[in-house]
């Protein structure tokens, strides 16, 4: 098993910047792929950005515009998403999640970190 721990969200204004963390622990040996997603009670969670595991390959979304960049720490067994330039449309709870080997779901999630950008 994966465990994920979010970290790094809160309250910002808009144009500025903030850093989320998923901390990897347990089988992380079995990741394939770590993505980050992000959820708002009136949106369908949606699909930010991604990055292997292993060969640090990533994924964005369409809507970050070179706003956002996904990384890799492995000493750290961690993934961070910089969010620059962000806007109140960025407010959402943003959830890291694991796909393992072979490639397949998003099996495991994290609790989430709450990013709320002011206007």
């Amino acid at each position: 098993q994966v465990q994920l721990v979010e970290s790094g969200g809160g309250l910002v204004q808009a144009g500025g910047s903030l850093r989320v963390s998923c901390a990897a622990s347990g089988g992380t040996s079995s990741i394939d792929r770590v993505g980050w997603f992000r959820q708002t009670p009136r949106k369908e969670r949606e699909f930010v950005a991604a990055i292997g595991w292993r060969d640090y390959r990533t994924s964005y979304a369409d809507f970050v515009k070179g706003r956002f960049t996904i990384s890799r720490d492995s000493a750290k067994n961690t993934v961070y998403l910089q969010m620059n330039s962000l806007t109140p449309e960025d407010t959402a709870g943003y959830y890291c999640a694991a796909k393992p080997f072979p490639r397949g779901r998003y099996d495991y999630w994290g609790q989430g970190t709450q990013v709320t950008v002011s206007s």
